[in-house]
């Protein structure tokens, strides 16, 4: 049984305010539990009108706070734009309050514009160079403290908190491999480099403390409706969305129209047809053939599946009819520990 999980990114709809995607985020969050998705995952995006998730670790707690059982994390928090003391603390609470729920997913892109990345004071060019070694400090704060130890996580220290990398290129698999950490591929919106970044990790994979074997996680976006026709009209407002954000122009969820063709050029339709190639949009039996063709082309241990839907019930609609999909889909093979106390890292 593939576990499938949600990336949330706390989408703002036009007219809306982030009170109202946050509240729909938890909403989101609820459902999803009694759905049975594994996990539900918050993204750090800055100065994005359509996004209201920016301080990550705060929607992180309010989500974890309103459910009971389903996993909540970071896809990912942008560690260049931290400490990883501070994060390390931020996550330690987190795991303290809501033990057993907590994911760490971490990234190096500063997830957003340069300008923007200037004024969080941090130095994009170094950091971005110091994401490995930022990577395994961190990873040193969750440690049992060791004697005499100055520095300390304090929550943080002794916790097992499961690190997972998150990428769009080969960086981030190579990292993950050589570290013996899961990796989460952001083929949702950057497919281009997906089955070489998923070949390298899983042939250069060191086992870890943390896991034993490879475990690849991709994104797909999924919209669900109860036609074709019907789930094409809600996809506009993705597919708006990352036009304008490449003309420069980025704003809130923008609502579904009805000719897309009438909103771009060709050039901008090729260039979102292209970042958008890992979308499975339609009815239920249009999905399911979708989900079970990307199965079989990536063999991921996990799917991470979002949807930019304008309309909240929409959404929850959506992702209803996904879970009904994946209990069609389900399989008895057993499903590898992500957190693999007894795995030993060879030397």
């Amino acid at each position: 049984m593939i576990p499938i999980s949600i990336l949330d990114l706390s989408p703002i709809p036009t007219g809306a305010t982030a009170a109202v995607a946050l509240r729909n985020s938890l909403d989101l969050a609820q459902h999803a539990e009694v759905w049975g998705y594994k996990r539900l995952w918050l993204a750090e995006h800055h100065n994005m009108p359509g996004i209201a998730s920016a301080a990550t670790s705060v929607v992180i707690g309010h989500v974890a706070g309103g459910t009971k059982t389903i996993r909540i994390g970071s896809g990912g928090i942008m560690l260049p734009n931290h400490s990883p003391l501070v994060i390390a603390e931020q996550f330690g609470t987190l795991a303290s309050l809501y033990p057993d729920r907590i994911d760490l997913g971490l990234g190096r892109a500063p997830g957003t514009d340069m300008p923007t990345a200037r004024a969080l004071r941090r130095d994009m060019d170094s950091t971005s160079d110091n994401f490995p070694q930022d990577v395994e400090e961190l990873q040193s704060y969750f440690e049992p403290p060791a004697p005499n130890q100055r520095i300390r996580a304090i929550p943080g220290a002794g916790l097992r908190i499961p690190i997972w990398l998150l990428g769009s290129s080969l960086f981030s698999a190579q990292l993950a491999a050589e570290l013996g950490l899961p990796f989460a591929f952001a083929s949702h919106f950057a497919p281009a480099d997906m089955m070489q970044a998923l070949q390298l990790y899983r042939a250069h994979f060191e086992p870890s403390r943390q896991l034993n074997r490879p475990y690849a996680m991709v994104g797909l976006n999924v919209i669900v409706a109860e036609t074709d026709a019907q789930a094409r009209y809600l996809f506009t407002s993705v597919q708006q969305a990352f036009t304008n954000l490449r003309r420069g122009t980025p704003g809130q969820i923008p609502p579904p129209i009805d000719d897309i063709d009438s909103y771009w050029s060709p050039q901008e339709k090729a260039s979102a047809s292209m970042t958008l190639l890992c979308s499975a949009v339609g009815s239920p039996e249009t999905v399911e053939r979708s989900i079970l063709k990307f199965i079989e082309v990536t063999q991921p241990d996990e799917i991470i599946t979002t949807a930019h839907i304008y309309d909240h019930s929409a959404r929850l609609r959506s992702f209803e009819l996904l879970a009904e999909i994946r209990a069609r889909l389900a399989s008895p093979e057993p499903q590898p520990v992500i957190y693999a106390a007894s795995a030993a890292k060879p030397t």
